[in-house]
């Protein structure tokens, strides 16, 4: 057992990413059953809706689970509140500075991760008190790191910085990778885009069916002027890559982009007119899966290769 199983109390260093639109109670409850840490993600959940899925949580498992929560969250005092009458463990927090409310967290006996994308900001995690460190890199979906490091140099750089149990995510969807980044110094991973692709997922089958299919270059980081996005393949993709490329301003950027659409594409499944984020990685996987077979399989390949290796 390593310092990241033991800090969550679970048995496999594999977390669940806390997605927009992907990650609600069925998909944390069925990675926390299958050892893992699952991890509601707050971002795209009233604050109340949040509650009901925590509880709904708690129902479907008895083992650890936790809460992504950005700290840009237009309610994030509500929410805060919310985690601690609810009594939640583990609070994954990102977007935003971690001091602002890690201490008050750990007064309330929650356990705390931040989630960076760079070394600099991973020395401000460990001033700030935090208990782990999520090194994520820019193959990730999702809202992304403007320096586009990947995540096999950001791994060995956090290294440097931070005694802090390490996270590496971003890139990460099988056992090989899982090995390779516990070679760089993590000593966990948090896995978004494969679990986003799975059936326990709330994310809408267009869009499940989508990434699917995807291959080699078929993602891109966008929306750098904003909030930087990786964005699969798509109408709204298209109309975002020609607006960048005439030198669009941030006000039309922010007009282009207004309001809801990424639970348009990734919820609702509306794929011409939706922000469709995914990671690189989705590539590589074709099929749609349980939480169960994916979790098999990422151990499996990670033993089986661990193996070969002592033989080298």
């Amino acid at each position: 057992m390593n310092r990241i199983c033991e800090l969550f109390g679970i048995k496999y260093p594999i977390i669940q990413g806390g997605m927009v639109w992907c990650s609600g109670w069925r998909l944390a409850s069925a990675v926390s059953n299958a050892g893992g840490l699952g991890l509601l993600g707050a971002g795209s959940m009233h604050p109340e809706v949040l509650r009901e899925h925590i509880r709904k949580c708690k129902k479907a498992t008895d083992k650890p689970f936790g809460v992504n929560v950005p700290l840009m969250y237009p309610e994030i005092e509500r929410l805060i509140q919310i985690l601690v009458e609810e009594k939640v463990k583990t609070v994954f927090t990102s977007a935003g500075n971690p001091k602002t409310w890690t201490n008050y967290l750990k007064e309330h006996d929650i356990t705390v991760a931040h989630v960076v994308s760079s070394s600099k900001f991973a020395a401000k995690c460990e001033e700030a008190g935090v208990d782990a460190i999520v090194a994520e890199g820019f193959e990730a979906g999702g809202h992304n790191g403007r320096e586009e490091t990947t995540t096999l140099c950001l791994i060995p750089a956090v290294r440097r910085v931070t005694r802090l149990p390490l996270i590496a995510a971003g890139g990460i969807g099988t056992g090989e990778a899982i090995l390779a980044l516990q070679a760089l110094g993590a000593e966990g991973v948090q896995i978004g885009t494969r679990f986003a692709l799975t059936k326990e997922s709330s994310a809408h089958d267009n869009f499940k069916q989508l990434c699917l299919h995807l291959n080699e270059g078929d993602t891109k980081l966008l929306l750098k002027k904003l909030a930087p996005a990786r964005l699969a393949k798509g109408h709204f993709k298209t109309v975002v890559e020609e607006a960048e490329a005439r030198g669009a301003s941030i006000e039309e950027m922010k007009e282009l982009l207004g309001r809801g659409r990424a639970k348009k594409g990734i919820f609702e499944g509306n794929l011409e007119e939706g922000e469709l984020e995914i990671g690189q990685v989705a590539s590589l996987f074709h099929e749609l899966q349980t939480v169960d077979e994916v979790m098999k399989e990422l151990i499996e390949a990670y033993r089986n290769i661990n193996l070969s290796l002592l033989t080298f």
